[in-house]
């Protein structure tokens, strides 16, 4: 199988799925699906087992919880209000030893009670005035990647490539960032699903020397702005649960923790553990 990412769409008498194929991170993942649940799921597994995949991973609706339940997959996380208001439950399933293993678990449990003890107060920060935040187009597409490149050595999708980046901006992909310089020395984007009215917030980097002055809040908000504008008020984020920075944010931010992705996907410089945080921008 090869290492690009894709998108394949089955349909079928009694049932219609949307796959996302995931070499690089040995997954698959059911981002939808319709008709009879038994069949979708035979399929699924189906698909695991031709490709190889480690993990398996379903965004379910809440009719079908206790099914999945009984065919073997379990529960990790929840988006509220991800299918047009009806919640997401993330389930998955687990095809190798080494993939169901990990070391960190208690450990970020015990990051995820600090973070909740923070003041949850939103001061806004002030960064020096050399700081210039703008909405990214296709002409920052090179240099958005190259922030990429020297924040994260492994990346789940392809962002070292600036054509990949221009493809997800035509696609409706948001992004926005902070110049200091002429160079983008902070970036964010919402991935926005427009037929659900949802968004995941991701792709958020920021070069280790400007990390004091607060650019993630700053750019995480002026992205909800977008996104209410647009009539999206279902905003989630996965966060690497090994980075208590990235994690308090959200928390500060108003999200709420819904649950961690085991060995999700290839991040930073390994496998990693990702918490799922989740906010209603109706409320805010």
């Amino acid at each position: 199988m090869n290492q690009s990412a894709s998108i394949i769409y089955i349909k079928e008498d009694n049932f219609y799925l949307e796959v996302y194929l995931d070499p690089f991170n040995k997954r698959i993942r059911i981002d939808d699906y319709r008709g009879n649940t038994q069949l979708v799921l035979e399929k699924a597994e189906e698909l695991a087992r031709r490709h190889q995949a480690e993990k398996l991973i379903m965004k379910a609706r809440s009719e079908d919880f206790l099914h999945l339940f009984e065919k073997g997959l379990q529960p990790e996380a929840v988006v509220d209000r991800y299918f047009l208001g009806s919640d997401a439950h993330f389930f998955s399933k687990y095809y190798t030893v080494e993939r169901k293993k990990n070391d960190h678990w208690i450990t970020e449990d015990g990051m995820i009670h600090s973070i909740y003890q923070l003041d949850s107060s939103f001061d806004k920060p002030f960064p020096p005035k050399e700081y210039e935040l703008k909405k990214a187009d296709e002409s920052c597409a090179e240099e958005l990647s190259r922030l990429y490149r020297e924040v994260f050595q492994i990346y789940p999708t392809p962002l070292h490539d600036p054509d990949y980046v221009k493809k997800t901006m035509v696609e409706g992909t948001v992004y926005y960032a902070f110049f200091h310089q002429g160079k983008i020395v902070s970036a964010a984007s919402a991935e926005v699903n427009s037929f659900y009215k949802n968004a995941e917030l991701t792709d958020c980097a920021t070069l280790k020397e400007h990390r004091k002055y607060g650019l993630m809040k700053i750019i995480l908000r002026e992205l909800e702005s977008e996104l209410k504008q647009q009539g999206i008020y279902c905003a989630y984020s996965i966060a690497r649960s090994l980075s208590f920075g990235m994690n308090a944010v959200l928390y500060q931010l108003g999200y709420k923790y819904r649950g961690r992705l085991m060995n999700n996907c290839y991040i930073y410089d390994k496998l990693e553990n990702m918490n799922m945080w989740v906010k209603n921008l109706a409320n805010c």
